[in-house]
């Protein structure tokens, strides 16, 4: 581990040097980059000094007590060794995972996509629901919800939202969410008090930037036609909508929420560079699939990953064999503990491949 941290060193020397060149302080795309490595390196060199100083602590111990010239430092000299020795397992193993490879897309925006699957007008409230967990869980992180392209129902719920969120780690911490979510409860308009199960999908991709996919003009097909809101009624006398398809692969990206053509333009476009990255990820990842298998972090959105009973108060995560009674507040946003758990889970399977495991 010294040998790697010794490296660490040196790439924060370079990278603190990259730092101050006039040709990163105009790149904004870099400089982005190269700050958010900088603060990840600083955190590491935070714990390798600490845990340095304590090996070369515990070194001087032990040439005292070897060398046994003065019996009242060589009894402080052992009650040093026993002091560090529970601090330094723990630095290591801290250290073992801020070392670990890290997801290259951990640091990006997301776009997320919720869908109300089996369940009609239950599963588009259940739809709804999510939505504002999701909008909650953001806010409580100081990070910025856009939402993109939203299909209503009648009854206050979505077939489809599409939002993109803006902050410092938004993928690392939502991307366990991608799956099937499903929910038990008595809907509102059930008379006799019958117990209904629904799902939504949600998934979760890293947002795209222009370095990542390169789009060619000639591979677009722009198409503009009026919004229309629930039932298909025209909601703007304008040709406002946008709809864009990706020709080489037929992926297709439609945003009508906004007025101006220009900005559902803009939009659309978001979304179709993150759905031709998350292709080519999905692509990567089928080929890796038959020699790794990952409980958490494959993004299989077939799989059911959690469920929210009504009836128990109760909250599910399948992929961890996770329950929480604490259903409002998972609704209402606080879903750090079962984040928290998903990515310990997800360091506990990396540290067992490298063979780091107790």
């Amino acid at each position: 581990m010294l040998e790697l941290l010794e490296k660490i060193d040196k790439r924060y020397d370079v990278v603190t040097a990259d730092l101050s060149l006039p040709e990163v302080l105009t790149d904004q795309n870099r400089l982005r980059t190269l700050s958010r490595e900088h603060r990840r390196l600083e955190e590491i060199r935070k714990l390798s000094h600490r845990y340095r100083q304590l090996l070369a602590d515990n070194a001087e111990a032990k040439e005292i007590i070897s060398a046994g010239e003065d019996s009242d430092l060589v009894e402080m000299a052992k009650a040093e060794l026993e002091e560090n020795g529970p601090v330094i397992e723990q630095l290591e193993k801290d250290l073992q995972v801020m070392l670990l490879p890290r997801d290259p897309h951990d640091d990006k925006n997301v776009v997320m996509e919720i869908r109300a699957g089996t369940g009609g007008d239950e599963a588009a409230l259940f739809a709804a629901d999510l939505y504002r967990m999701y909008n909650k869980f953001s806010e409580d992180q100081g990070w910025k919800v856009d939402p993109l392209s939203l299909s209503p129902t009648g009854v206050g719920g979505f077939k489809e939202i599409i939002i993109g969120i803006s902050g410092d780690g938004a993928y690392s911490k939502l991307k366990y969410e991608s799956g099937v979510h499903r929910v038990q409860r008595v809907p509102a308009t059930e008379s006799s008090g019958r117990i209904h199960t629904s799902a939504a999908s949600v998934a979760v991709l890293p947002e795209a930037e222009e370095v990542d996919i390169k789009i060619a003009d000639n591979e677009l097909k722009i198409d503009v036609f009026r919004s229309s809101g629930p039932g298909g009624q025209s909601v703007n006398t304008t040709d406002s909508a946008v709809r864009i398809t990706h020709l080489p692969t037929g992926i297709i990206a439609t945003c009508q929420d906004e007025k101006s053509q220009h900005k559902n333009r803009a939009k659309a476009l978001k979304v179709l560079r993150t759905r031709l990255l998350d292709k080519a990820m999905s692509e990567q990842h089928d080929k890796i699939a038959a020699e790794r298998k990952s409980m958490v972090g494959s993004g299989d959105r077939s799989a059911k990953i959690r469920t929210y009973n009504f009836p128990q108060g109760r909250v599910t995560d399948h992929r961890i064999k996770l329950t929480l009674h604490k259903l409002p507040g998972v609704l209402g946003g606080d879903l750090q503990e079962l984040i928290d758990a998903l990515t310990q889970q997800e360091q506990a399977d990396q540290l067992a491949a490298a063979g780091m495991e107790d």
